[in-house]
Parts: C-alpha cells; structure tokens; sequence
C-alpha cells in the first residue's frame, strides 16, 4: 500500500537532491571544519557556501545567519538573548496560538519571575493589534509572535506588527518555521530583529536549524562552548546537514511562486470537496491569509483521533495538530483559544501538502474520508443522534 504523506507542517520528506548534496559529508569528508588541516579545514567553504543560500532565499546577509540544532534551539535562543541583553527588562508578549518552543519557554520565564502577555485571537484565529499596543509598556523586552500558525495556517500581520514595534525600539523576533520556502521573505524590508527557521519543514534533514539575527542587534548566545558561527553558537556545525539545508534553500528559492500556485489548488480541491462531502464540517482558521498547502478541518461529532486511526489504515498520513503535542489526548490549545465549539475541537484533523503531493492522492482522500466519517458518526451517541438514528440501538 503506497502512503500517502499529507503531514509536511510535522516534518518533510528530504530531497533527492538534498539527500545527493550531503552523502560525500557524511560518507568521504567527515574533517572538522575548525581544523587547521586541509582535510577538515576545506569544509568551512562548503558551510559557507550553504549560509549564504539561506541568507539569500530570506533576503539577509550571511553574517546574519547562525546555524542551530533546531526551530525549537532558534525560538529559545532568541527569547533568551532578548532577556540577557536587556535585563533590566522582565516583560515579554506573545500570543495564546504560538508553536510550543515559544510557548513554553514564556511560561517557564514565567515561572522565574517575568511578565508574560499572551495575546488571544478571535474565532478564525485572527490577533488585535489593539490589544498588542496597550500591552507594551516600558518593562517590555521582546515581542515573539509566529509568521503563521503551525495548525490552522493562519499568517500574521508581521510587517505591520513590526513597524509598530520598530516605533517603541522594542525588539520583535517570528517563528517563520512553517512560511520560509512556502511564500516570499525579505528580511531586507520585514521589520524582525530576529527570526527562525528549521531544516525539516522545507525537505532538508532533521537537526538543523537557523537563527536570522538582523545586524546591529544586541545580541548573546545561548550555547556556549567554542568560537563556532562566529562566537555566537558553540558546537562543532553539522556540516552534512548544513550543506543539505543549503540545497534545500537554494530549491526554494527557485520553485517558491510555481510550487505556492500548485499547492493553493491542491489544498482547495480537497477542502472544497470534503466540506461538500462530508456534512457538518467546518474551516479553521482565516481562508483569506494562510498558508498555501495548509487546511485544518474539524468533522464534527467524530473523534480525530479515530479519524486519524482509520486514514492510516488506508495509507494516509495526516494530524490532529502540532507534532510537538500530538500524543496528548487534551484538544488543540490553538483551536480552543480560537473558541473552536466542543462538538468540532476534537474532531480536527490537519492536511499540510508538500511538492511532493499529486492530484491522484488528493483524489483518493476525497473518495475515502466520507464514508469514515460516516462510520465514525454511526458508531458516536452524538453522531448517531445527528444522523436522526436512536442511541440506544445495537
């Protein structure tokens, strides 16, 4: 049975080309790239080479990309350079709907003693700018809000949200994790100090990511150990995944308008039909600014977790939310900041697409999921009361 992988907001499969770039780094040189020998030492090219392919498919200077681990390292690091370079300083904003890498960082700030504003957003996941202006106030270092929802595809106003900022000289770092490769970024023009990216999410490996740290900004590490990515990021480089990560930018780059038309028709074809489909369902989030491979739809009176379950059994991969908190049986905390009703939270299932997707595997999600929906409601005392059945039969 082929799978069919409609999970690419959780992670994305490598690039043949990507894949091809990095073997010689892993199998043939395997030198440091600190070292003073020949060998190890030809491979600060190579990395250098990879930094200024992302810094190019972002619009910044080399210099101002560090490499890191991860998203999850990047969104970290940019919070606590914001608190060591300002100490003085004990509050910072975000929002209620932020990936848990920002989120849980701020609450466990918060359990130090700082000061954290979560935003809320209304029912399509939408922030208020308004509540953002009266929270800032002179105690406030930081502002971390995401480029677009990880669940629902939101995008957020970050050009105008930062030009706010840049007003009261308050630094503003995105998580862009799910946008870079997926829709055009000039950081040249975008008003972020900082801002985050991770290499599995755009079909480079797991265990890379990067840090955009604007020039001129203040700025401490978070790691620190040797004098790797310039003194602000100790660790030996992953040269391999680098060098992967390089390639994948420099792919993006190339195929990010074709490969936004191609997935915008893709997600709305299999959107249009399930909501036709499949009675009592419901989009989550803003159809007017989101993400172009990304829908998040809740089959109401049904379980998504048993959703899940079944599409599995025919070879689909798909979520009921962010990766990071899948395994846990509590709903989506993005959807129930949305207000999302308790008939539909739980019955929310995330499709995310990638290059990677062709139109016969969205045909066939469109001829399976009624009938599990169906089956699923049959099998539900809510459901069955919906579909005009007794709940008390066999």
């Amino acid at each position: 049975m082929k799978t069919i992988y409609l999970d690419n907001n959780a992670t994305t499969q490598v690039a043949p080309e990507v894949l091809e770039e990095m073997l010689p780094y892993l199998r043939d040189f395997y030198g440091n790239p600190s070292s003073m020998h020949t060998f190890g030492g030809q491979l600060h090219r190579k990395v250098e080479e990879a930094r200024a392919k992302v810094a190019h498919l972002i619009g910044a200077e080399p210099e101002e990309i560090i490499f890191t681990s991860s998203g999850t390292e990047s969104d970290n690091t940019a919070i606590m350079s914001a608190v060591e370079s300002f100490p003085q300083k004990r509050h910072i904003i975000t929002t209620r709907v932020e990936h848990p890498a920002v989120l849980n960082f701020c609450k466990h700030l918060a359990r130090r003693g700082y000061r954290i504003t979560f935003l809320t957003v209304n029912s399509k996941g939408q922030l208020n700018i308004d509540e953002l202006l009266k929270a800032i106030d002179d105690n406030t270092a930081l502002v971390t809000i995401m480029y677009a929802n990880n669940e629902v595809g939101n995008i957020f106003p970050i050009s105008e949200i930062g030009n706010v900022l840049k007003e009261r000289r308050i630094l503003f770092h995105t998580d862009a994790v799910q946008v870079v490769g997926k829709i055009p970024i000039d950081t040249k023009k975008l008003p972020v100090e900082m801002l985050s990216l991770s290499g599995h999410k755009v079909h480079a490996p797991k265990g890379v990511g990067v840090l955009y740290v604007r020039k001129g900004t203040r700025f401490y590490p978070y790691v620190i150990g040797g004098h790797q990515e310039r003194g602000r990021r100790a660790g030996t480089e992953n040269v391999a995944s680098i060098i992967g990560l390089g390639k994948a930018c420099e792919i993006a780059a190339k195929n990010i308008t074709q490969e936004s038309l191609s997935l915008s028709h893709l997600r709305d074809k299999l959107e249009k039909a399930l909501m036709h489909k499949c009675p009592d369902v419901r989009i989550n989030g803003d159809v007017t600014s989101r993400l172009p491979n990304t829908t998040n739809l809740s089959f109401e009176y049904v379980e998504g977790e048993a959703i899940l379950l079944r599409l599995n059994e025919y070879g689909v991969c798909a979520s009921s939310g962010s990766a990071c908190t899948s395994g846990s049986l509590e709903p989506s905390h993005v959807l129930r900041a949305m207000g999302v009703p308790f008939t539909a939270i739980h019955g929310s299932i995330r499709f995310s697409l990638s290059r990677y997707n062709s139109e016969a595997e969205v045909d066939r999600v469109i001829e399976i999921m009624p009938d599990i929906i169906k089956s699923l409601r049959q099998l539900s005392p809510f459901g069955r009361e919906k579909l005009g059945e007794s709940v008390t039969s066999p």
